[in-house]
């Protein structure tokens, strides 16, 4: 028995130690040694092609990027189900995509909804795998060939190719998903992207310090003498990812380093180098590929309208004397434009431009296709945009002066407008294919105009519409589990008796709130288009103002906040001067100030409008002598319209609207500078606390009214008020951006579904 029980465990212990080798480390024997390898994807010169009935044919790559977020949860949290799955790949092939894209390795519920989706559809979706990078990382001390950076990259991509190919074990990380991946994806896998957008400062580091490390030569892959040790990294890791999965399953598939117009190829004027801090440059075409690589490489580029326009920078550059230009560049600047001049063998992007290229098919000045058809004009290989889109956000962070494609304050319509435009722009230029950014809307994103003002480990639990960042999506998360608690379209159904707060001579108040808005519900009898009304709300108890001089307005107690109603087309939200939270953050680049020496009185009686940053400093563009303001726009300004999404007349920017006596409105609440509403916080003093600290605050005052000849004060009740905490209700709705593409990826210009 006791020899039986031996022999048992060293079976048991005999299958674990050959479990954690293969599934986990990937040491494995090659029982195949002889076995050809295959690849369903190639690339002829610009082309990428795909094999179908024993030959290959184009396939445009027509894809949908796939974040991991859903309300109320971190993207690490992983916590979309495989139900969850299943129902946004129908929704993404209806739309009329035929890829996926996916930037990290997910938890085993993607990969198994995936399969189960595609193993008996003749018209299968694609994906293209990304591996990615830890932000931390490759923003701190490292340079590229640190182990951290550099071997876990390369630990990455094997665990990638296992994953696929459904033989991996895998441990919940700190950046990556985790689970028993068994199912066998690769007959739908197209390719890997490699890396993240790279910062500057990450490859000018590697370039310099690892200098002598700027050539390699693999088994697939090798370097061009021109390759600087950054590229040099991307080829030693990609030809180690292609020869692993050549060895251990016999496949190859395209391989593509992720790009942006930050690190693009190309030298630029001295304006760019200047303003953008232009400075680094990863050119692909310096890592090259043998005949035993089949499937080959493309060109990966993540490229907006919007953001960064280098060569509308050129255009306005243009206009200042070369001697002006040189007198302004720091130090810094000239060091690293002498380096990369002298070292990384990089093309002037004029040379690859002409006249024309700027003007499209509607005869718009549109750098965005210049620079796209410069990208595909300078590269040998297929050129892939996968990244291009535009966000519904109510705050905007950047402008496309050109064809008004904005980064923020855009309706679902106009997104829908903008991505079309986008995709004509990148069919236009030859590109072989393009990824919308991106599936869902994601509550956890940042941005850097507004990230100051909220709680960044709590935005998960509500909808801030103020950051623009977190509504590229083409499927909405709207709060409420069926529907929003309230719809800014005129009907007043959903206001009970309830949510009045005020009634007094004539005029009667009701609020409510969910995880995105405040709503007001005014009513004023006989009011009528044109009639000033106001709204103070007093949120803070560290300061505020009884006295609007800028309305000659009285309230009865201190307020922080105006709401004033107006006509349709000047009504706005105004903030006391010493609760400006520009004023706090960024009153050197826009009031020329310091706030913190001379600090706005507690009580001031001044009331300003509310703007966001777009630009701090665009000082190479300011004639000598000149003040050097930056730009920024009116937030607090209120949008008239229909906000609710079944109306025919659907503005999903509308702020108010009216309805005979009655005025609805929704305010977001980062506007009110609540910093998390989930659990009521809110900006305490910015000049007590030297910068954006956190207040609890357990409700506020409001009221409503209109100046008189009597100058009463307008009367102000509190309103309790309580977060939601962690219990977030959300639903799903697609945009009409998404039924827009629809139509014209299925039945207009955009050809067939299959993309092929």
């Amino acid at each position: 028995m006791k020899k039986f029980i031996l022999i048992v465990c060293g079976i048991v212990l005999a299958l674990l130690i050959w479990n954690i080798a293969y599934y986990r480390l990937g040491i494995y024997v090659d029982l195949r040694p002889d076995k050809p390898v295959t690849s369903f994807m190639k690339v002829e010169g610009k082309t990428i092609l795909m094999e179908q009935e024993g030959g290959y044919v184009p396939f445009k790559i027509r894809g949908v990027d796939m974040g991991v977020g859903i309300p109320g949860k971190w993207a690490t949290d992983y916590a979309i189900d495989k139900e969850m799955y299943l129902r946004w790949f129908e929704q993404i092939q209806e739309l009329g995509a035929n890829t996926i894209r996916v930037y990290t390795i997910l938890q085993e519920d993607f990969y198994n909804a995936f399969y189960e989706y595609n193993k008996d559809r003749a018209e299968p979706l694609y994906l293209i795998h990304g591996v990615w990078i830890n932000d931390y990382i490759f923003n701190s001390h490292c340079d590229a060939y640190d182990e951290e950076l550099f071997g876990a990259l390369q630990k990455d991509c094997q665990s990638v190719v296992d994953i696929i190919h459904g033989k991996k074990n895998l441990s919940l990380g700190k950046d990556t998903g985790g689970g028993s991946y068994r199912k066998d994806i690769s007959p739908w896998v197209l390719g890997y992207i490699i890396g993240v957008e790279w910062e500057s400062s990450l490859v000018v580091y590697t370039n310099q310090k690892s200098e002598d490390r700027n050539q390699y030569l693999g088994s697939y892959l090798f370097t061009t003498p021109e390759a600087t040790a950054f590229e040099a990294m991307l080829c030693e890791t990609g030809d180690r990812m292609i020869e692993y999965e050549s060895r251990r399953y016999k496949q190859q598939r395209l391989v593509a380093f992720s790009n942006w117009p930050t690190t693009d190829p190309f030298i630029y004027p001295v304006t760019v180098t200047r303003y953008r801090n232009k400075v680094a440059c990863v050119d692909v075409e310096h890592i090259q590929s043998n005949d035993c690589f089949q499937a080959g490489m493309f060109a990966s580029y993540h490229v907006y309208p919007y953001f960064p326009d280098y060569l509308e920078i050129m255009r306005e550059g243009s206009l200042i004397p070369e001697e002006e230009l040189e007198n302004r560049m720091s130090t810094y600047v000239k060091a690293n434009l002498e380096y990369r001049s002298l070292r990384l063998h990089a093309p002037n992007i004029e040379s690859y431009l002409k006249e024309e290229d700027y003007y499209d098919t509607q005869n718009r000045y549109n750098t965005y296709l210049a620079y796209l058809r410069a990208l595909n004009r300078y590269h040998s290989c297929p050129v892939v945009i996968s990244e291009y889109g535009v966000t519904t956000g109510r705050g905007m962070a950047q402008r496309d002066v050109n064809t008004g494609r904005n980064q923020g304050h855009m309706t679902e319509e106009e997104q829908g407008q903008a991505l079309i435009d986008c995709y004509r722009d990148i069919m236009e230029a030859g590109c072989a294919g393009s990824c919308v950014f991106t599936w869902q809307d994601e509550w956890f994103k940042r941005t850097w105009n507004t990230m100051h003002s909220v709680d960044l480990n709590n935005t998960v639990y509500w909808s801030d519409c103020q950051t623009n960042e977190q509504y590229f999506g083409l499927l909405s998360f709207d709060p409420g589990k069926e529907e929003s608690i309230c719809y800014v379209d005129g009907d007043l159904s959903e206001w009970k008796e309830e949510d009045k707060i005020t009634t007094r001579k004539g005029m009667e108040l009701s609020m409510k709130y969910d995880e995105k808005f405040l709503y007001f519900l005014i009513k004023k009898e006989g009011f009528q288009d044109g009639d000033l009304l106001c709204l103070p709300i007093d949120i803070t108890p560290k300061s505020g103002s009884t006295y609007c001089r800028n309305y000659d307005i009285s309230f009865e107690r201190p307020c922080d906040f105006l709401i004033v109603i107006h006509g349709k087309n000047d009504s706005r939200v105004m903030v006391q001067k010493r609760y400006d939270v520009l004023r706090a953050i960024y009153d050197g680049e826009y009031y020329h100030d310091d706030s913190y020496a001379n600090p706005p009185e507690a009580d001031s009686p001044e009331f300003v409008n509310i703007y966001l940053p777009l630009v701090l400093s665009r000082s190479i563009f300011n004639p000598v002598g000149t003040v050097d303001f930056g730009v920024k726009y009116e937030t607090g300004k209120l949008r008239y319209g229909n906000g609710n999404p079944k109306a025919e007349a659907f503005d999903s920017l509308a702020d108010f609207i009216f309805s005979g006596d009655y005025i609805e409105m929704r305010i977001p609440w980062q506007l009110l500078n609540f910093s998390n509403p989930s659990d009521m916080m809110i900006h305490d003093d910015y000049y007590e606390c030297y910068g954006i600290e956190n207040l609890h605050i357990q409700g506020i005052y409001v009221g409503v009214g209109e100046k008189d000849e009597n100058r009463h004060r307008i009367p102000m009740e509190y309103v309790p008020m309580e977060g939601w905490g962690r219990k977030v209700t959300y639903h799903e709705r697609l945009k009409k951006s998404y039924y827009m593409l629809q139509d014209y990826w299925t039945k207009g210009e955009g050809g067939s579904s299959s993309g092929k």
